[in-house]
């Protein structure tokens, strides 16, 4: 049965909306079948919001200029250099790429930044990070419009001050805070790996659910590290604005966006604690 007749059976999804966060690293590989699904979620009246990162490109383009990028604690130092390159790699490059290929699948696709309409308004973050923002407010206005157009909003993680200074955003924490201010019901950040692993029975197995608690407690013990951190901390950060759920899943794997709109089982699900507790 078609997607769209299938929901259409179960009571309609028309005015759903869904946040999907794309992983800068897993870009560059995502299948066609990725983007048909994006485009098929649209046609179905599901209303799709796209944020996506770009870190290996910052950094490939910064090598290729001769300028070695710069981490403290696996966070990027963004200078005054580097944020000019990540507004070229992020706005005019990535973001358009993102564009072209929900295009090529069919779907309507318009790209902005956090800087479009003051969509993100930040503040500077920590000083030793240089022009590194943190999410202060995100106004949605230009998003929803979009979306009321028939069109598919691509962000990308730039954001801007009060004094027009623009900013570099972590795009796993912008997906949660755009998650939050639309009210989604619905946040999916893609990933390269089948969701949130732990070793069981002497072999990698994906965790079907999480609480906050039981998150807390794997970074602690270091079963959640790297990158996958500010995925799920992103994650607990929406489901504090009343996001009903995220899903941490693989883009690798065709028909993933449309098996999670659908309702079936798809990576690791992190809901919240009453929600787990009272069903």
């Amino acid at each position: 049965m078609p997607f769209e007749d299938k929901k259409a059976e179960e009571g309609g999804t028309v005015g759903k909306k869904v946040v999907i966060k794309c992983g800068g690293s897993t870009l560059d590989q995502l299948p066609d079948s990725f983007y048909q699904d994006i485009a098929a979620l649209k046609q179905s009246g599901i209303d799709p919001v796209i944020v996506h990162g770009g870190g290996p490109a910052i950094s490939g383009t910064l090598k290729q200029m001769g300028i070695e990028p710069h981490f403290i604690d696996g966070l990027r130092v963004t200078d005054a250099e580097t944020l000019k390159v990540a507004q070229m790699v992020l706005i005019g490059q990535t973001n358009k790429q993102v564009v072209g290929r929900i295009q090529q699948a069919g779907g309507c696709a318009v790209g902005i930044s956090g800087i479009d309409g003051a969509t993100m308004v930040v503040k500077q973050g920590p000083e030793h990070l240089g022009f590194v923002g943190v999410i202060e407010t995100i106004q949605p206005h230009v998003i929803q419009a979009l979306s009321e157009a028939g069109c598919i909003p691509v962000l990308a993680p730039i954001g801007i001050d009060t004094a027009g200074q623009f900013y570099n955003v972590n795009a796993d924490t912008m997906a949660g805070a755009v998650a939050g201010a639309l009210g989604v019901q619905q946040l999916v950040m893609v990933t390269d790996v089948p969701g949130v692993m732990k070793e069981a029975d002497g072999r990698p197995q994906v965790l079907p659910e999480l609480t906050k608690t039981q998150i807390e407690a794997f970074i602690a013990d270091g079963v959640i590290y790297g990158g996958m951190i500010p995925k799920v901390k992103a994650a607990l950060d929406a489901l504090g604005q009343d996001v009903e759920e995220v899903l941490i899943v693989d883009g690798y794997e065709p028909g993933i966006l449309l098996k999670a709109a659908g309702g079936e089982p798809a990576g690791t699900k992190i809901i919240k604690e009453r929600k787990a507790m009272f069903g």
